[in-house]
């Protein structure tokens, strides 16, 4: 969703708020080594899961965004994170994706290479 918005000090706040999200992102992925898929939490690192399974491993803890990340340093292995809705999101290897909103509800390491 791109929300448009008017007035320069407007912008230079998306600015930085892209800014702070892409230096949050690179500090989970200093925090998450291979071969991990990790959810981090403001920052902080809240789960992290290894094996490529059939189905989706439940999450107990239901996390909810913003300033929720899941980062993928799998070389060759795609994740699936559920949410709430029943949608599903795919993680490339070795790529971040921040939700915004929503709840998780799973998460499936799958060994394709390609979502």
């Amino acid at each position: 969703m791109t929300l448009a918005m008017a007035g320069g000090l407007s912008v230079a706040a998306q600015t930085a708020a892209s800014a702070s999200t892409s230096s949050a992102v690179r500090a989970a992925a200093d925090t998450c080594s291979y071969p991990y898929v990790c959810i981090f939490k403001n920052g902080t690192r809240i789960g992290q899961f290894q094996d490529v399974t059939s189905g989706y491993q439940n999450l107990p803890s239901r996390p909810s965004g913003p300033n929720l990340t899941v980062q993928n340093t799998r070389n060759d292995d795609v994740a699936y994170v559920r949410l709430s809705s029943g949608s599903a999101i795919c993680v490339a290897p070795k790529k971040a994706y921040t939700v915004n909103s929503g709840t998780l509800t799973g998460i499936r390491i799958d060994s394709r290479s390609t979502c």
